[in-house]
């Protein structure tokens, strides 16, 4: 009986969590203005329109961009940061990582108005630069707990087995060290793309002109809800979820 009424609730919990999504992604599809039952007909209409609206397509192409070099340069920079706290006295890492991991701490919103308080102090213009960069300081940290949990395992004898077979130190980077880590770097930097895809707040404090996709959904929003909004969602929650699930298979997740 315990068992049923656990099953029962489980259930119940993740249709509670899973419905809202199915019913975003069925509103795009539908041909009414109307959020709401019942839905007379399915069709493209909006999406059409969504994709004649001249501010979605630079809207998708900054977001691109910021993913893009963001995941490259978080990654790069994170990596090497690992293998440098890797070398380090196992409390003094500690010490060092829980620093670096400050800013995932802070409120959403108080980071957002510190780095644009920073941004504007330093004159700095605002624009994409800016929004990489305040990306970078809470994707960075993530790169580098992901990169060091594998390191801390890592078997450092395979390095110098290489070495003493003739190998360089750079070839026994590309052949014994970057094969065993691969999975955890490209998880760790798939994971950073898909936050920074998904950031609104800190974007909104540093984008200053322009949109990526979050900022734009909340200028949609701001004149009132349209069905347009809901193909949007649906593009961020897909896009969102497929970055995370290859992550979380790259990196051979368990759970």
């Amino acid at each position: 009986m315990s068992k049923l009424v656990w099953g029962v609730f489980g259930v119940g919990c993740l249709c509670f969590m899973l419905t809202p999504l199915a019913i975003l992604v069925l509103f795009s599809f539908s041909d009414d203005r109307a959020i709401a039952f019942p839905i007379t007909g399915f069709g493209f209409r909006w999406w059409r329109e969504l994709f004649d609206n001249n501010a979605f397509w630079p809207s998708v192409r900054h977001s691109l961009v910021v993913v893009s070099v963001v995941g490259a340069v978080s990654t790069v920079i994170g990596t090497l940061a690992a293998f440098a706290l890797a070398r380090l006295p196992p409390g003094f890492a500690g010490k060092c990582i829980a620093t670096l991991t400050l800013p995932l701490m802070v409120p959403p919103l108080v980071l957002g108005i510190m780095l644009l308080s920073f941004f504007t102090q330093s004159g700095m213009p605002l624009g994409l630069n800016t929004v990489i960069l305040a990306h970078l300081v809470f994707t960075q940290p993530l790169v580098i707990l992901i990169v060091y949990a594998s390191l801390v395992g890592f078997d450092y004898e395979m390095v110098g087995a290489a070495r003493d077979l003739g190998a360089t130190p750079a070839r026994a980077f590309r052949t014994v060290t970057l094969p065993v880590l691969r999975p955890s770097i490209i998880g760790a930097a798939l994971v950073a793309m898909a936050i920074s895809l998904d950031d609104f707040i800190v974007t909104f404090f540093t984008i200053g002109g322009g949109n990526t996709l979050p900022t734009f959904l909340w200028g949609m929003l701001r004149k009132g809800v349209s069905p347009q909004l809901n193909i949007v969602s649906s593009i961020l929650m897909g896009v969102t979820i497929g970055i995370s699930v290859i992550a979380l298979r790259v990196t051979r997740y368990r759970g």
